[in-house]
Order: C-alpha cells, then structure tokens, then sequence
C-alpha cells in the first residue's frame, strides 16, 4: 500500500497543531496568581520571589503545574482577587494582599496592625515564619477556604513619615499634624493617640490630598516614598518604623485540595524557598531607598531607640483598647501574639550572643 505523504506546507501547518496537543497533555494543573505589585525585577520584592516561585514548582512538577503570575492589579483590585481566590479557585487560585485587606476575609489578621511591634527585620522575619504564626493563620482555612503560604514585607516593612510641615523628630512634633492613614481604623487609632490627627483616604487619593492641604502628611515604606516621588509634594521625612507593612500570600483551600499530594508538597516548599529569597532583596531595597529619601527630601531622620519606645508607651495602649473594645478581638490572644513578638525578638537577640560573642 503507498505512504500517503502529506505536501510540506501542509506538514509545517499542522507541526504547532501538534506541539499545542502534545502541551495540553503535559500540563495537568494551572495556578494563576494575581499581585497589585508591578511586574519588576528590580523595583520590589515580591514579583521576582513569585518568578522564583513559578520556575520552582513548574521543574518539581514536570511542567504538569503551570503557574502564572497577574501584577500590577491586572486583574483587578486585592478585595476582588480574594473574593475569587475565596470562591474555590475557579478563575484564581492564589493572590497577595496588604493586612487591611486581608482582614476583610480573615478578621483576626488586624492582629499585626499593633504599633512598634518589631524592633527589627529579623525579629519580624523570625515571627512571621515561625510556627506560632503559621498556627494562627491556619484559621484562613475555615475563616474564608483560604490556605496561608507566608507573608512578605509590603514595601520593606517598617514605615517612614513624610510631612510638608516640620522634621519629626519627637512624639510633639505629631501634634497638631494632619497624617493620610489608610482606610484602616487601627493606624486611626495610631495617630490620634500621638497627638496628630488622621484623615483616612485611599491610595489614589493620597498625592492630591497632600498637594491641597487636606492632609499635611502620611507615612509609607521608604520604597513607596522615593518610587511614587512624595518627596516632590512633601518635605521632611522620619524614618520611625511605627508600623510594620506586611502582604500575607494564600491560595484557594478548596482548589489545593484538589491536587495530587506531591504537586501540594511543591507549592508550599517552593512558596517557602520564595519568601525566604524576598525577605534579603527587601530589606535591601528599603535601604537603598532610605538612602535616596535623605538624597531627595530636604531633611531626613532616623528616629533612636529611645524616643520610639517613648512612642510605643503612647500608641501600644491606645492600639490595643481600640483592638479588644471595637474591634471585639479576645484580650487573650493579643497578649498571646504581644508576648510571642516579643520572646522571638530575645531569642534572636541571645542566639547571636551564644553563637558569634562567646
């Protein structure tokens, strides 16, 4: 019986047709995960860990999980992609929000929102990926069918004032001080409890309001103050680190449910592998832009040890009869996390002693 040979324009034609079939049936499992974060490999933390993210589970899986990464808001804002992500995974199977909006699915998260609560990045780092919080935030599972991976630091972490009015440098220099806080109630609370008052608005209108008048300033992460130029509306800048900026990472439960135990096992070792690479690159860049911040504004401070202990007496009351008696959270379990923040920061502190003074 003769071959039938098929002409070469038509063989080349069908060869993508081919290769097309032969992917769809490599690939069993895909994860889209959505970001407000630009797609950058330079200007932030979060999307090259997410790249990393992505290389990891795609060669642990043989390319039977294909992850794709959605940054810059593409696909809509941190609320929208949680409600989908809530949904079962349907349409998104993983995203990345700030605490305020993370706590409009898992309420107890405005936990973290406590005034001077690290003292440094590795206190923070060490809380965050420690088995206390891991315990806490496995609550998302029940709260919202959300399964918690880890939390990076939301522009770096530690917070920067910038105001058009005078240098902070003490808590009196707050009062009077009309301060842009985010629409949460607890940085609110915050700031009336040092003497300044608050003005809640969005983010997009954040430049107007200190361009007007309407708010004579704001504090954001140092990486958030150079990138969106406040330095051209503003003039002094504090670094006071008075609120840690955290980005908490879930995936749909019910989706993960869904897939083969090794195909979990490479989602939540390589999410691990990922936070841990963001955490070095952020606190790089938030040097790098505190650095920048004194280059830009007219004048810059480092606020001491001292006077922000001096803060926190002020701010850590107000913060938490504020959390117990609005927001209703059990006392208990703020003491709870309080003393966990602080037993991580002094075994940090003893195991350098032990391990590199001695």
């Amino acid at each position: 019986m003769p071959t039938l040979r098929l002409p070469k324009s038509l063989a080349l034609a069908a060869l993508p047709l081919a290769m097309a079939a032969t992917q769809a049936q490599a690939q069993s499992y895909e994860m889209a995960i959505a970001t407000q974060i630009p797609e950058n490999m330079s200007n932030n933390a979060i999307y090259p860990a997410l790249v990393h993210f992505k290389n990891l589970v795609e060669t642990r899986t043989d390319g039977d999980l294909e992850v794709s990464i959605f940054g810059g808001g593409q696909l809509g804002s941190e609320v929208e992609n949680g409600s989908e992500v809530q949904a079962g995974g349907r349409t998104l199977q993983s995203t990345i929000m700030s605490s305020g909006a993370m706590s409009s699915f898992y309420g107890d998260y405005q936990l973290v929102t406590a005034p001077f609560l690290f003292s440094n990045w590795r206190q923070a780092w060490a809380f965050f990926d420690g088995a206390w919080f891991a315990d806490f935030m496995a609550g998302t599972v029940e709260a919202a069918d959300m399964r918690y991976l880890g939390t990076f630091d939301d522009g770096g972490g530690f917070v920067a004032f910038t105001n058009n009015k005078r240098l902070i440098e003490t808590v009196e220099d707050l009062d009077g001080l009309n301060i842009r806080t985010e629409e949460n109630p607890a940085h609110v609370a915050i700031m009336q409890s040092l003497g300044a008052s608050a003005t809640p608005l969005p983010w997009g209108e954040l430049i107007t309001a200190l361009e007007t008048g309407l708010a004579d300033g704001q504090f954001n992460a140092p990486v958030l103050n150079t990138t969106f130029n406040f330095d051209a509306v503003t003039d002094y800048t504090t670094l006071t680190g008075h609120v840690y900026n955290s980005a908490p990472w879930v995936v749909s439960e019910s989706w993960f449910q869904e897939l083969p135990e090794d195909h979990q096992h490479a989602i939540v070792t390589s999410a691990r592998e990922a936070i841990t690479l963001s955490h070095g690159m952020s606190g790089a860049l938030a040097t790098a832009s505190w650095q920048e911040s004194c280059e830009r504004f007219e004048e810059c401070y480092i606020m001491p040890t001292d006077e922000r202990e001096r803060m926190a007496e002020i701010a850590r009351p107000a913060w938490k009869e504020w959390i117990v008696n609005d927001y209703e959270m059990d006392e208990a379990l703020v003491d709870e996390m309080l003393g966990e923040v602080e037993r991580v920061g002094d075994e940090v502190a003893e195991q350098d002693i032990t391990r590199y003074a001695q």
